[in-house]
């Protein structure tokens, strides 16, 4: 079978053929997959559509209007709700075996594993993506991907790292081989990179000592699956280098595919012997591999999104005299006027975005200095409720509107643009259990068939119906969408569009 995918416009919907007229039953999302009837016609201005072709009882031969489709996909990035933590996943616009799927981070629990194999049936058929990046070693971007690199049906290209791995020892540096001052350059920096596949399997290939450790079981995992190839270390030193910058392999623009991704951190330096190291922030571990995340800026067009990681005002200090120019000993303006201008006017030529994934899950440990120079329309914090940090930080909800280009800055949050708790509903379970105590007395076909679906309601991926914040552009438009809080099958997706006019000025669209 053929298929198309759905255009761009906010009233798209599918629609079923009822006593000769067609009714609106479904609202669809530009980029959506739809899969062709070959076995009906075409109908004037009309395509048959199969919904839900694999599962037969949800079959259905549905309708869309043929001017409301599209030849062409756009690029796609989901930002899954994984609770605490990081996790979003980057569909590439290219069909076929052109595409590219990267997973980017996947939080602490399950949440991105269903959600992997919801979107592409990966643990029930088997799936390769093109690549993992776990940004940094922390729990709550890499614990995810353990159940993920333990399945042997799903593959990687590649698993990205920032050159930082958590052996299974105690302490803090101590994990990573320690820290060491080069008095030549009066710089203190991590004492190991793990930099090559090889260098990877020397530490993780063995599993026999890492006790209670968390790190080093899902480096192993993926060492174990013969389906995921290879590690590299994701820099700005370790990349596809084209005029002097970084990008992550195969997305340069040598790669002719129309958009690049360029990696703007962790930012390696040589020591005084000429080794690539990873200087240390603030002599402070958390903070340390935290500044150094992997920093990824996608550009398509007229459009660019900016993963910002888990920094901090230390390493965003260091990022931003790097990128502007500067010497890592000069100060920077702590206040408004025209040297503050001037460092966010230089760095934006490397940093500025329309999107940015904020750092840090929405901490207050931020510059005012960074968020002018990436200075998005819309910011996206990843987020959970079951946390001790306060994330979003009230405080820093302020800033962002302040600091967000455009008259009305959108600030979406997996948390708040959540539509259900993770735990579900006492009042939905009683009502269940209520239903199912009549079914003894009068087992009507109804009353199963209604509890089967209050069961199937319960039982669905939590992943499908929390937070999930969908960024999707073709590089001339793009828009920023999730679903609503309480959705019906015709009124499901909330979103903002965005396009930029000749001078390069970003306007919402109505």
């Amino acid at each position: 079978m053929g298929h198309v995918f759905a255009g761009l416009g906010r009233t798209i919907y599918l629609y079923e053929e009822r006593d000769g007229k067609k009714k609106k039953v479904r609202q669809i999302l530009w980029g959506d997959w739809l899969e062709i009837d070959d076995q009906r016609s075409e109908a004037d201005g009309w395509i048959p559509i199969v919904w839900a072709k694999r599962d037969p009882a949800k079959r259905r031969d549905l309708w869309v209007r043929r001017d409301e489709t599209a030849q062409k996909r756009p690029l796609e990035i989901i930002f899954v709700d994984v609770g605490q933590g990081d996790g979003s996943v980057l569909i590439t616009p290219e069909r076929d075996q052109n595409e590219r799927v990267i997973v980017i981070d996947a939080g602490e629990s399950e949440h991105m594993c269903h959600f992997l194999d919801g979107r592409f049936q990966a643990y029930n058929k088997g799936f390769d993506f093109h690549a993992a990046i776990l940004t940094h070693p922390d729990k709550d971007h890499y614990r995810g991907f353990e159940s993920i690199f333990g399945n042997q049906k799903i593959g990687f290209e590649k698993v990205y790292h920032n050159g930082l791995m958590e052996t299974p020892v105690t302490g803090t540096w101590e994990k990573i081989g320690g820290r060491f001052k080069d008095t030549a350059q009066g710089i203190d920096y991590c004492a190991r990179l793990w930099q090559t596949h090889a260098d990877v399997e020397a530490d993780f290939s063995d599993s026999s000592d890492f006790g209670r450790y968390e790190y080093p079981p899902v480096i192993h995992a993926a060492l174990a699956n013969p389906r995921i190839k290879e590690f590299a270390m994701l820099s700005t030193a370790h990349g596809t280098l084209e005029d002097g910058r970084s990008f992550m392999p195969g997305f340069a623009p040598s790669d002719m595919r129309g958009y690049t991704i360029e990696v703007l951190g962790p930012i390696v330096e040589t020591d005084s012997a000429g080794t690539p190291r990873l200087r240390t922030f603030a002599s402070n571990y958390g903070k340390t591999k935290n500044g150094h995340s992997v920093l990824l800026r996608l550009e398509y067009g007229k459009f660019s999104i900016f993963f910002g990681g888990d920094l901090n005002r230390p390493a965003e200090e260091f990022i931003l005299k790097h990128y502007a120019g500067m010497n890592q000993e000069d100060e920077l303006p702590d206040h408004p006027g025209p040297d503050f201008d001037g460092v966010v006017y230089t760095a934006r030529h490397r940093l500025r975005s329309e999107v940015m994934k904020t750092c840090h899950h929405g901490s207050s440990d931020v510059t005012d200095l960074f968020l002018d120079a990436v200075n998005p329309a819309c910011f996206v914090i990843s987020s959970g409720d079951s946390e001790g940090h306060v994330h979003p930080r009230p405080d820093l909800l302020g800033r962002l509107g302040r600091f967000g280009r455009g008259e009305s800055p959108v600030i979406l949050s997996t948390e708040l643009q959540r539509s259900t708790r993770e735990v579900e509903s006492r009042k939905a379970v009683d009502a269940l259990l209520k239903l199912i105590d009549t079914l003894h007395d009068s087992p009507t076909s109804n009353r199963r068939d209604r509890a089967k679906e209050q069961i199937r309601l319960l039982a669905r991926d939590n992943v499908d119906v929390y937070g999930a914040i969908y960024v999707k552009t073709d590089g001339d438009r793009l828009i920023t969408a999730f679903k609503y809080e309480n959705p019906s099958d015709t009124k499901k997706w909330f979103y903002f569009e965005y396009d930029i006019l000749p001078g390069g000025v970003l306007r919402m669209t109505d």
